[in-house]
């Protein structure tokens, strides 16, 4: 059955979503989750559309890409297809000609679970693997220890000191209210919770965004940060056990989060919230040598 590739259409974002949200299952290599679909939405549905890509195979999705940059595409198959050769050839050759309008010429880089046979055929085409990432995963079946700390969840009226929390948290981050706002009028959010923490004076040093899959599917963090006047007092630790709880109340089997391998000091407030380390993930990049020379 032939194999049609196409950019989403934001009528067609809810489908998407709701294929993200069935392929989330506890035990599978970790792939696209909806919430990153969720985060992405705060520049807007027309452009979270715009940035994904759908392969289907007799109208039925059967893989889904979304553009972090144009560079940087993270990638989901469907569980029971990614070894599957027919979508595996085809991906690897989308990824590889930008005339297909998934990547652009030169260097860039391909996520997709680790072990499908996309890693294996575009290593045959002599991409190399990328830099590591940790993901860390926790059980939600037993009981999450209180953060210690006062914990709010936004609503609207919060949302300037969420997105005031997380400019302050990431160098660079382009985190405004309007794009709060963008995001939580997005279908993913509808399963998601903003999370502000505050010290003993009210004051705002910590900030997450958890999204849910459904009943008994993992849940996700994606992003916390800690203000940076008020790091190294265990804000991060008790936000992401706040985090846990406030998955656990929306149903999810487990939470989950992924961080560079070589950011030791989110690996370890990770840990210290009871989330264990799985194998590293790599993506798999394309570098400008092999690009000219291909």
């Amino acid at each position: 059955m032939a194999i049609a590739l196409s950019t989403a259409g934001t009528g067609e974002l809810s489908e998407v979503v709701g294929v993200l949200r069935d392929w989330s299952r506890d035990g599978l290599p970790l792939q696209l989750h909806p919430g990153d679909l969720g985060w992405f939405w705060r520049f807007g549905a027309d452009a979270t559309a715009a940035a994904t890509r759908i392969w289907r195979r007799d109208g039925e999705i059967v893989a889904v890409g979304m553009l972090d940059e144009p560079d940087w595409l993270r990638m989901s198959i469907a569980p029971e297809l990614q070894r599957d050769d027919e979508l595996a050839r085809r991906i690897v050759e989308d990824v590889s000609t930008p005339a297909t309008g998934v990547l652009i010429e030169g260097q860039v880089a391909v996520e997709t679970p680790m072990g499908a046979l996309v890693q294996d055929l575009l290593f045959k085409d002599g991409w190399d693997a990328d830099k590591p990432w940790v993901p860390l995963l926790r059980s939600l079946s037993g009981p999450v220890p209180d953060p210690g700390m006062r914990v709010d969840v936004v609503g609207a009226e919060d949302a300037h000191e969420r997105t005031a929390v997380q400019r302050a948290s990431f160098d660079g981050s382009t985190f405004t209210d309007d794009r709060w706002f963008a995001m939580a009028d997005g279908v993913p959010y509808a399963d998601a919770l903003c999370l502000i923490a505050r010290n003993k004076t009210g004051e705002s040093v910590a900030a997450a965004t958890v999204w849910s899959a459904g009943e008994g599917r993992p849940g996700y963090i994606e992003p916390m940060g800690v203000h940076r006047l008020h790091r190294g007092r265990g804000y991060g630790t008790a936000m992401v056990l706040a985090c846990a709880r406030a998955l656990q109340e929306l149903g999810a089997s487990s939470i989950y989060t992924c961080t560079p391998a070589s950011n030791d000091g989110a690996v370890a407030t990770y840990q210290a919230a009871g989330l264990e380390p799985l194998p590293e993930i790599r993506a798999q990049n394309r570098n400008v040598q092999d690009a000219q020379d291909a």
